[in-house]
């Protein structure tokens, strides 16, 4: 059974949101740099893209205003922001930082 949008931020694991469209070239930079975090963090961490265009009303919410942006969430709370793309190393970096919180 596939899980609520709030039901995933709401969850124990954190989860990364990577906000994309399919017209942005950067956003088709993260796929590769997303699966490195994953082999990484293995299952200490959820991560999903949402296409701001197909889910318009989820990325109103959260106030998208560029592709791509990343969001962190646990337990129903932005640990983390930022839009652009950023390297896997950085990336890996700054969620350690933050999955430690």
């Amino acid at each position: 059974m596939k899980k609520s949008f709030s039901e995933l931020i709401n969850d124990k694991v954190p989860l990364l949101v990577d906000f994309s469209a399919e017209w942005c070239a950067p956003c088709r930079m993260m796929p590769p740099i997303l699966k490195q975090v994953k082999q990484f963090f293995g299952d200490k961490i959820k991560i999903i893209t949402i296409d701001v265009d197909k889910n318009p009303i989820v990325a109103g919410q959260y106030q998208i205003q560029a592709v791509t942006t990343l969001i962190l969430f646990k337990e129903g709370r932005v640990l983390w922001r930022q839009a652009g793309v950023v390297p896997a190393h950085q990336l890996i970096e700054l969620l350690k930082y933050y999955l430690q919180q």
